[in-house]
């Protein structure tokens, strides 16, 4: 995907990284991928920590709303929508040492699906991450603001949400052309379907007419 993108300009990039997804093996375990990621940090792309497992288990009693946003909207991938202050503060420092072992310095802490809850974001301060992102912005922990810059992102799941998620991106990419800030989040299913991929370059092409790429730490220290 990199290599696909990289001859339309986009030179450097946020790289959001689980450390153990879905259970199936830990970074750690593969030192040829830990020395992919120095290099591309090297290079001058960011390491980001995305989640632990990106995965929340079910739980009993939930609420409509709790099922809804936690199966329909993510199918099970909110690990920190609903999770309190301490355990996430025991997952982020746990990965933050996972990481530093990896020769990595995140300083950013990306929620799976982008839910984090309240408690989770104070865990993420407390551990001393710089900034995360929402679907709808960026919050900045150094100076305690928020920024408003949706982000373009596709559902490749089936193939309704693949054709909704081509429209609604075509209209939020004409929407959002004049912000600050214009967010293209890129997963790896949406390599798989031609028209999105089309779409994501025709994106990224035209955005960088006239914008510079940049990773979230370097937008988030240049805020000041």
């Amino acid at each position: 995907m990199l290599a696909d993108l990289q001859p339309l300009g986009l030179t450097r990039c946020s790289l959001l990284i689980i450390p153990n997804h879905h259970h199936k093996g830990h970074f750690l375990a593969n030192p040829g991928f830990c020395a992919w990621l120095r290099e591309r940090v090297e290079a001058g792309d960011e390491s980001v920590m995305h989640g632990y497992f990106h995965q929340r288990q079910r739980k009993q009693g939930e609420t409509a709303r709790q099922k809804i946003i936690t199966r329909f909207y993510t199918q099970d991938e909110g690990e920190f929508f609903d999770i309190e202050e301490d355990e996430a503060f025991a997952i982020i420092t746990k990965a933050q040492g996972e990481f530093r072992e990896a020769g990595l310095n995140p300083t950013g802490f990306i929620a799976p699906a982008w839910l984090l809850s309240d408690p989770a974001e104070r865990a993420a301060r407390r551990a001393g991450c710089e900034y995360t992102t929402r679907i709808g912005g960026i919050t900045g922990f150094r100076l305690n603001r928020a920024y408003r810059t949706q982000s373009m992102a596709y559902s490749a799941r089936n193939a309704w949400r693949r054709c909704a998620s081509l429209a609604w991106n075509a209209l939020l990419f004409r929407r959002l052309r004049s912000n600050p800030l214009l967010r293209i989040g890129i997963h790896p299913p949406d390599f798989q379907y031609p028209a999105i991929w089309r779409q994501i370059r025709q994106s990224i092409s035209c955005a960088l007419e006239d914008r510079e790429p940049l990773t979230y730490e370097q937008w988030i220290h240049g805020q000041g």
